[in-house]
């Protein structure tokens, strides 16, 4: 009897150490998964498109909750250290795009490519590197992704090719990169990001030509968050029809602000350019809660209640929340302690990114080239010189 109680006893004090939350998150029976209607995209030269049900595992929809919670957080962090003067020059944040993406890195490969313009953060994330990195590139330090020298606008990963800073520049790269898919025979496809600013410019119809021309794996991804800068779309373009810009390349319109919405519309944009078709078009209609960049406040082109509106109905880590919820995928619980994990790394990686040195003056010159040898490099005048290593 003594040793049954001390057993019982045993089991009642572990209960008590671990958090109440948590013994009642793994004493709950979750489903596995769940069907889920999605919002049917509008078509241009398809006979069909995407699903308009699809299916989400637990394990997936906690996986893309983390992600999309990490993005917004890291974003609402380096708005803090931006206005705390850590962060300091061109700053674009992306909270309220999180559904892009995360949505299309799960509809694509990790072998899979993609380029995008400077409001990066978030794609930087997805494509695999750390928080940590992320914003110590922000603050301009050694142990950030491009060693402190690239800044917002310029972080690079495996198969990420930027963050670049000139309006639709990336968008020609972008086809190159699918070229040389295409040129080594990878069943790869590149996915290249441009906003509804940018999609005014001349060289991306230039692109596309050569795309369609030569039946790149291309997708071309225009993220329409309705304001290029501080001009509505209405304002700025004849057509607000991005999808259809392509003209004779096939295109759809998605909803960007419904993660499994993207995700199933990528993995028919990838499917398509994989069966060697030639390239496709997508537009995401999404939202950004923060101005265009960190001097823009956001509100002298558009109202509060409009930013409040979106934020009610729309929001794409509320949305999926409510869903896993509703289908019994995961406890309001379960993800409060997501919540609480993700604010201790965003913490910790601040921490890191405000303690981590800056890069001395001497390696100014370094990584010009991945792997040449060692060369000096001329500074700001010829007197000056600068030793360059891979």
């Amino acid at each position: 009897m003594r040793k049954m109680l001390a057993a019982v006893s045993r089991v009642l004090a572990g209960a008590a150490q671990k958090p109440a939350s948590r013994v009642l998150v793994a004493s709950r029976n979750f489903a596995n998964d769940a069907t889920f209607e999605i919002k049917k995209c509008d078509l241009h030269r398809l006979e069909e498109g995407p699903p308009v049900t699809t299916v989400l595992t637990r394990e997936d929809g906690l996986k893309y909750y983390r992600m999309m919670q990490t993005v917004r957080r890291m974003e609402l962090k380096a708005d803090q250290l931006y206005k705390q003067k850590i962060i300091r020059g061109f700053c674009h944040l992306c909270d309220g795009q999180e559904a892009c993406c995360v949505g299309l890195e799960a509809g694509i490969n990790p072998t899979d490519h993609l380029i995008t313009a400077y409001r990066a953060h978030g794609f930087t994330f997805t494509r695999g590197l750390s928080v940590r990195a992320i914003l110590a590139e922000l603050t301009g330090r050694r142990g950030g992704c491009a060693k402190g020298k690239g800044g917002s606008m310029h972080m690079y990963a495996k198969n990420f090719y930027g963050g670049n800073g000139i309006v639709g520049a990336q968008v020609p790269l972008g086809a190159g990169i699918a070229l040389a898919c295409k040129y080594n025979g990878k069943d790869e496809v590149c996915l290249t990001l441009y906003g509804d600013g940018a999609a005014n410019q001349g060289q991306i119809f230039e692109a596309y030509n050569m795309a369609a021309l030569w039946k790149l794996p291309c997708i071309f991804i225009c993220e329409n968050n309705r304001y290029g800068m501080g001009t509505s779309v209405e304002r700025a373009a004849a057509s607000t029809d991005y999808y259809k810009r392509g003209d004779f390349i096939p295109g759809l319109r998605v909803d960007g602000m419904d993660i499994l919405c993207v995700r199933e519309a990528t993995k028919f944009a990838a499917a398509y350019c994989r069966s060697g078709k030639g390239p496709i078009l997508m537009e995401l209609q999404t939202y950004r809660y923060h101005g265009h960049s960190m001097s823009d406040p956001g509100v002298s082109y558009r109202t509060r209640e409009e930013i409040q509106e979106v934020r009610s109905k729309s929001d794409p880590i509320m949305l999926l929340k409510d869903r896993m919820v509703n289908s019994n995928l995961a406890s309001v619980e379960e993800l409060k302690e997501i919540d609480v994990e993700v604010r201790k790394e965003i913490e910790d990686a601040a921490q890191f990114a405000t303690a981590d040195p800056e890069p001395p003056l001497e390696e100014l010159g370094y990584h010009i080239y991945s792997s040449d040898p060692p060369f000096e490099v001329r500074g700001a005048n010829q007197w000056i010189k600068f030793k360059s290593v891979s």
